[in-house]
């Protein structure tokens, strides 16, 4: 039980950190390499409101917001010039991400920092015992893969969103605000991006850096996954599995290298990878 416990939190703390890229890039289209920047800024909103004493509820919803803010700022005044040219938005972003890990290293140096957990110990569950923090982000990625579809599918926002995506000229005709859905989106995503900094502090160290060495992998999974959530939660429990098994019985290196390596093998087999659209 314990292997299936690690392949099932592995796999939701991919989709945590994933999910929010997701939007901007599997949603928009939108290549946003600050992404990992936006990570570690959740990783150090994370240690602030920790040493501050705040409830977690309050801290996550704190981290939500500030990402939201981050992201329309973002959105407004760097990528919404950029739309039509997307190699310039690329570097842009790129930029951004280096900036904002600057004034990160400059705030809190460049010492690692450490987070407690808001949940200690261990839980026993069906005969073994089991980390406390990663069980709980089982359900913690059910409920963001719950609201993400709803919120994408049964909502207008979600209609008008896939409106603007499959012809925007159209869905500027029929009177939908494009510039406001792209908005919405983005800081959305940014949102999505700090929410899981904040999360994966108490099982990893806080330093500037924290998130960009996440993004690749994250980039390989959300290429894989299209345009779609369901996708995505199939292919983090794909890759999750194959990380698990790869760490604990080839390598943990090789492990680490594992969703690189098997997401470019996928896309190279099947172009449109897990997304069934």
């Amino acid at each position: 039980m314990t292997l299936v416990f690690d392949i099932l939190t592995t796999s939701c703390l991919l989709f945590i950190i994933t999910s929010g890229l997701m939007m901007i890039f599997g949603v928009m289209q939108i290549v946003n390499f600050a992404h990992g920047a936006i990570i570690s800024v959740g990783g150090y909103l994370a240690f602030c409101l920790a040493a501050a004493g705040v409830p977690p509820l309050y801290s996550a919803l704190s981290a939500f917001a500030v990402g939201f803010v981050l992201g329309a700022l973002i959105e407004r005044f760097i990528v919404k010039p950029l739309y039509k040219r997307p190699l310039d938005a690329i570097l842009a972003t790129w930029g951004l991400g280096i900036v904002l890990i600057q004034l990160i290293i400059m705030i809190f140096g460049r010492s690692v920092q450490m987070v407690d957990s808001p949940i200690e110990g261990t839980w026993h569950l069906l005969g073994v015992d089991y980390s406390a923090y990663r069980l709980a982000m089982i359900p913690v990625a059910v409920v963001m893969f719950a609201v993400i579809l709803i919120m994408l599918n049964g909502t207008l926002y979600g209609i008008k969103t896939r409106a603007v995506i499959m012809n925007e000229a159209l869905a500027q005709g029929l009177g939908i605000n494009s510039d406001l859905i792209r908005l919405l989106t983005f800081s959305i995503g940014a949102g999505l991006g700090t929410l899981a900094g904040m999360f994966i502090t108490p099982l990893t160290s806080v330093d500037p850096y924290m998130g960009v060495a996440m993004l690749t992998n994250a980039f390989m999974i959300v290429m894989v996954s299209g345009h779609s959530f369901i996708a995505l939660m199939l292919s983090c429990l794909v890759f999750g599995l194959c990380q698990v098994i790869i760490s604990i019985y080839i390598n943990p290196v090789v492990g680490s290298m594992a969703i690189s390596c098997l997401a470019a093998a996928v896309l190279r087999i099947r172009p449109q990878g897990f997304s069934y659209e």
